[in-house]
């Protein structure tokens, strides 16, 4: 991909370039300590010396403690363990699952029905938002986790963590209180994160959305429980398989890089893509025939991530427009790569998003060098596209 292209790539929510310095530091590193962590010879100790050393780098800069991250092979098995292990514990129940999941654990729902379990799906409003209210309306006795996530993947909705762990702390009383689990991944590196402050048991993360590489992730559990898949014991038997040291070193300079803190250097960065998204927007909006999704969206940019935004476009089906755009050598997609071969979009039907909008949505999403010229740019191809058809 030449630079230029690199510079017109807008489909940093499917997966990020990956950074040269993150993973030629990693790489050379584990050139040199090339063992088995779990060995006992000095080859071994070697390498499980760098895998300890990127824990600690990760507690440090999630703000957790360092028993409580476990390498993983990206944000699906990390949304899967916690569901896994409290299924394995428990045996039934109900599971909560907002209707604006990704595919990752929408999919494990549907599967979750047909071993007896009672899959719920919490209701989305029209804004792209799960209300506290809406989890604890559907709270029970039988209750045994809750699953939301904290910036959804196609709309960039932000969703109201805090307030959902607080309402099922209330519900819970001095009673057994449903797991909260939350899908990180377009959060983490996107948005101000703080693990502590957000009252949840687990969290997934996923190193290729914020420029690491791919196949390496992070669940974050606040408690240790017991694993539903068994093997060698590794990660303190959580998830056990030879652990991928390059990908964990990867993963620590990648947090440590783009993290969003109010006191870290990518702080900046985030205030200045918030301008820019909202400038972004603007210019999308008055486009004749085009829809932000959700349309609420200028009036309450602050419940939104600046990183993604999704539009619709009058008489231009989505497919169209990503084809047009990538002709001349703008790449977008339609919504979550997972998703790109359905032709169902269950986010904004969840929305009650109309048909015709669904068909016609594309997503736009940026990262750290999306620069304001390359985002006008985009702005000035998408209103060119639009004229040929309105």
């Amino acid at each position: 991909m030449t630079e230029t292209q690199k510079e017109h790539y807008f489909d940093w929510a499917s997966t990020s370039p990956t950074d040269k310095e993150i993973v030629e530091e990693a790489f050379s590193r584990t050139l040199a300590a090339w063992g088995n962590p779990s060995s006992i010879h000095a080859a071994g100790k070697e390498a499980k010396a760098l895998l300890d050393e990127a824990r600690l780098r990760c507690a440090k800069v999630l703000s957790v403690p360092e028993e409580t991250i476990y390498f993983t092979s990206g944000g699906t098995e990390s949304d899967h363990i916690p569901l896994l292990s409290v299924l394995n514990k428990l045996g039934k129940g109900t599971v909560l699952f907002s209707s604006i999941e990704h595919p990752a654990v929408q999919e494990m729902a549907s599967e979750l029905k047909k071993c007896g379990w009672n899959a719920v799906a919490i209701p989305s409003n029209s804004e792209g938002i799960v209300t506290a209210q809406a989890v604890k309306n559907l709270l029970t006795a039988d209750t045994a986790m809750v699953f939301v996530m904290a910036v959804n993947n196609e709309t960039g909705a932000i969703q109201p963590i805090r307030e959902i762990a607080a309402a099922i702390t209330e519900f819970a009383g001095n009673k057994r209180r449903p797991k909260l689990h939350v899908d990180c991944v377009q959060a983490a590196g996107k948005i101000p994160l703080n693990l502590c402050d957000m009252g949840i048991d687990s969290a997934a993360f996923s190193a290729h959305k914020i420029c690491g590489p791919r196949g390496i992730g992070i669940l974050y559990m606040k408690d240790k429980t017991e694993p539903f898949l068994r093997g060698g014991g590794q990660e303190k038997g959580i998830r056990s398989g030879t652990e991928n040291v390059y990908g964990a070193l990867s993963f620590a300079k990648a947090l440590e890089k783009h993290y969003i803190t109010p006191s870290s250097k990518a702080f900046c960065r985030y205030e200045l893509q918030k301008k820019l998204a909202l400038d972004f927007c603007e210019k999308i909006a008055a486009i004749k025939g085009a829809t932000l999704i959700p349309q609420i969206r200028l009036e309450k940019s602050e419940n939104y991530s600046p990183w993604v935004v999704q539009a619709s476009f009058k008489n231009i089906p989505g497919q169209v427009m990503l084809r047009a755009l990538d002709s001349e050598g703008f790449y977008i997609s339609t919504g979550s790569a997972c998703s790109s071969r359905k032709n169902s979009r269950p986010i904004l039907e969840a929305m009650h998003v109309t048909k015709e909008q669904s068909e016609n949505a594309v997503r736009f999403s940026f990262g750290p060098s999306t620069t304001e010229k390359a985002m006008n740019e985009l702005c000035d191809k998408v209103i060119e596209i639009c004229s040929r058809f309105n």
